[in-house]
């Protein structure tokens, strides 16, 4: 086989990694100027060494032959299933350009293929994609997750000594500082294992409204490390969502759940390093609302695509650990068909409460899925609202909804008379995905 026919794409790659924040790491840990000594076999070990927070490079080795799954292992110390380093070193490999050469297998790279081949020492209990560590190999993954949770805390604890300076030299010397000191200080969470406050602090560098949504971002970043530092003392629910929330990975073990699933919505958004594509379905049986998440390199589309007002007959597992409505997709026994089925919907004031009810599980949450029933798109000032048709209330559509064109497609499906709408509802107001005319009628794409 030649070398395009053997190397993944980098789509499937990405499909490896537990999380948003992972993928995102990951991507990062994709620049060749991280690796040295790349290269890959033609039995399928891929290795590498990357610069890693100031001492030795990470010796990083990815088995993509073994039938069950690829493994993995590296010289951080947060060996998760997969790490960023395994994930950034195979994005590399699916690449080419000669980044990740054919080579001779280094021997340090060939003993753990070996070792973990013949079932022989630890090399045999890597983590595998979707499969729990080995028995012989729970006391070495365990204590891997202290390693990691050791350095998350190390981070953690920097991040709030950062956070304590910048409210000591006022929050005008951030916006002075540029993106550099947002820049610097989520690499150091990388180094710390935690992307997903890596994540939210690069964020900051790109926040619109001043010091007054800096302030609001800093004080859900602050409860978010003082969240880690005390996880011990939350109720559970909490903790798991806490430790997603920083980064570390959810698995979807929940039990599949076949149904005929409605496509409710799909769209993107990019960055530079990654294009996330978000899919909301609703089972028309189980009356559940779940998400799907795929994601591509920068500049590529994501793999998993659905039509929007089609129904599914698949199965859906969920993730657990505060993952939320996140699902994954799993068998799919039919192809998309019509259907006439929509969900079941609510007003605007129970729409609010319903996203105060879920801040209590993750105070981090941006927005929940809501379809409300018989409202109607009005404007207000400057901007739109949709309002009860049956009552005295209404709901703001977010700044994100009024810059789209799909407003404009809601306004003309509703003509002044009530429609349904899906979408999300936050606490920067709603964003219409969606919508149905009050009679007969097919789902109109809102994004």
């Amino acid at each position: 086989m030649t070398e395009q026919e053997v190397r993944w794409t980098a789509d499937r790659v990405l499909a490896l990694a537990p999380d948003a924040a992972s993928r995102a790491a990951g991507t990062e840990a994709a620049a060749a100027g991280l690796w040295s000594e790349a290269g890959c076999s033609g039995s399928g070990t891929v290795w590498g060494l990357c610069r890693g927070g100031g001492g030795a490079p990470y010796r990083t080795v990815v088995d993509t032959a073994d039938a069950s799954g690829p493994a993995y292992t590296c010289g951080c110390p947060g060996r998760g299933a997969p790490c960023e380093h395994a994930l950034g070193l195979l994005l590399l490999w699916a690449g080419g350009g000669g980044k990740v050469p054919r080579a001779e297998t280094p021997r340090w790279a060939a003993q753990w293929v070996a070792g973990r081949r013949t079932g022989a020492g630890e090399g045999s209990t890597a983590d595998t994609a979707g499969s729990p560590p080995r028995a012989a190999g729970g006391e070495a993954a365990r204590r891997r997750a202290e390693r990691r949770a050791e350095r998350v805390t190390a981070g953690a604890e920097e991040l709030e000594r950062r956070l304590t300076d910048l409210f000591r030299t006022g929050l005008a010397s951030a916006g002075q500082a540029g993106h550099g000191r947002w820049e610097e200080t989520a690499a150091r969470m990388v180094d710390a294992q935690a992307p997903g406050l890596a994540t939210r602090v690069r964020e900051l560098g790109a926040l619109p409204g001043g010091p007054v949504r800096l302030l609001e971002e800093c004080a859900l970043l602050h409860l978010l490390a003082r969240g880690w530092l005390r996880r011990d003392l939350l109720p559970e629910g909490l903790a798991a969502t806490v430790r997603t929330r920083v980064g570390l990975p959810a698995s979807a073990d929940g039990p599949p759940v076949r149904d005929h699933w409605l496509v409710l919505a799909q769209y993107d958004t990019a960055d530079s390093r990654l294009t996330t594509r978000r899919i909301w379905l609703y089972g028309t049986g189980s009356g559940r609302t779940a998400l799907l998440l795929s994601y591509g390199a920068a500049g590529r589309a994501p793999e998993i695509a659905l039509p929007v007002g089609q129904a599914l007959d698949a199965e859906l597992s969920a993730y657990r650990g505060g993952a939320g409505p996140r699902a994954a997709l799993g068998e799919r026994f039919a192809a998309p068909a019509p259907t006439t089925v929509r969900p079941s919907g609510t007003s605007t004031p129970r729409a609010v409460a319903r996203y105060g009810e879920a801040l209590r599980d993750d105070p981090w949450l941006d927005s929940v899925p809501v379809t409300l029933d018989r409202v109607v798109p009005v404007p207000d000032g400057d901007g739109w609202q949709l309002a009860d048709a049956d009552g005295d209330t209404a709901l703001p559509l977010s700044p994100t909804a009024r810059s789209r064109p799909g407003l404009w497609r809601l306004v003309a499906l509703s003509g002044g008379a009530p429609v349904s709408v899906f979408g999300e509802c936050g606490h920067q107001g709603f964003t219409p995905l969606a919508a149905w005319p009050e009679g007969p009628g097919e789902a109109v794409p809102l994004c």
